[in-house]
């Protein structure tokens, strides 16, 4: 009799699952994928050339004006280029006068496919040193 009473008291309990460690992976998990998730790149922004109370201050003396129309259209100076005679312009300008400033003035209607142009050739021809004109 001894034995079914101590088989009574040892009695297991009804196996489960215990959740505790499949919360915690679940949770290192997700953040694992929140941290290296990328998120999708917009595309197109709406942006106006800011006004800026200091404008002109840093004026550089000698410089090349670089202007662009909303069309694309390149400006050297006041004169209309078209591409290639702008892009020899500059390779003349980088070849006499490495990283002479060239002061870049574009319409805040002009697509920046047309400015990262123009920025493009001029440092193809170790024209570095481009600023941005704002209103």
């Amino acid at each position: 009799m001894d034995t079914t009473s101590e088989y009574i008291r040892r009695r297991r309990r009804p196996p489960s699952i215990n959740i505790v460690p499949l919360v915690d992976v679940l949770t290192v998990l997700l953040f694992f994928f929140l941290v290296t998730m990328q998120f999708k790149q917009v595309s197109t922004l709406n942006i106006t050339v800011p006004k800026i109370e200091t404008a002109g201050q840093n004026e550089i003396r000698e410089q090349i004006v670089v202007a662009l129309s909303p069309e694309g259209q390149i400006y050297l100076n006041d004169r209309s280029l078209d591409r290639p005679a702008f892009t020899a312009a500059m390779k003349l300008a980088g070849e006499l006068t490495p990283d002479l400033p060239i002061l870049l003035i574009a319409d805040e209607e002009v697509p920046l496919k047309y400015v990262t142009e123009v920025m493009d050739i001029c440092r193809s021809h170790q024209l570095n040193r481009i600023r941005l004109q704002s209103r």
